[in-house]
């Protein structure tokens, strides 16, 4: 059965529909939706089935991904990752929400299957309505992965909502139509040191200004 597309306004989301997309992801759907960066390949997780559906998906194993996954606020972050000391905190507020992707100590209520093998765990707070409201909606973070344009070197990632309803129609359960997505992916940052923050990835967000 193919997917599901799901037009939502970016800037003021359809409850009703955000509503709809998460009744997918309780029952493990795939979906992919628009961040403040590119669109982004998701589910919940805490849905073991759908995380290694993903993994399938990408091409790599569970337990070696690179995964991140969204959380609507501070509050939520921190559940999943081990004690921020004071400047880590300060940045992070200051960054999110926004294009970064900050790589920090996992706490052990991240899922055995995202955190096999490391210790630490990539979180995203994107600007953006839909995946957040997603996010407050569903009660628990969202698996993200970039949706990646593999046939084509010079477009890296997928921006056109249509074209990426044809091309993943068949392997997810929803694909939201949230107006075109962007050709940036975030930026990763290693904030496991205070003292020594490691910009892994360039991306988007401009973490100069908050160092």
């Amino acid at each position: 059965m193919a997917a599901e597309l799901v037009r939502i306004h970016p800037d003021n989301p359809q409850m009703n529909k955000i509503r709809q997309v998460v009744k997918v992801l309780e029952k493990g759907g795939l979906i992919i939706y628009p961040t403040d960066t590119v669109y982004g390949l998701g589910c919940n997780i805490f849905d073991s089935r759908a995380v290694e559906a993903i993994a399938r998906l990408k091409g790599v194993k569970p337990e070696k991904n690179n995964f991140s996954f969204i959380c609507q606020d501070h509050s939520q972050v921190a559940e999943y990752v081990r004690q921020i000391d004071t400047p880590t905190f300060k940045l992070m507020k200051k960054a999110f929400p926004g294009p970064f992707t900050f790589i920090l100590e996992a706490s052990n209520a991240v899922p055995k299957l995202l955190n096999m093998k490391k210790k630490t765990v990539g979180i995203r707070m994107p600007n953006h309505q839909i995946p957040l409201l997603l996010v407050q909606e569903l009660g628990k973070p969202l698996l993200t992965t970039s949706v990646h344009h593999n046939e084509d070197e010079i477009v890296e990632y997928e921006t056109d909502p249509e074209e990426i309803y044809e091309k993943f129609k068949n392997v997810v359960d929803v694909v939201i139509d949230g107006g075109a997505g962007g050709n940036q992916p975030s930026t990763v940052v290693d904030l496991t040191d205070s003292s020594d923050y490691q910009v892994i990835r360039g991306g988007l967000g401009d973490f100069e200004q908050y160092r």
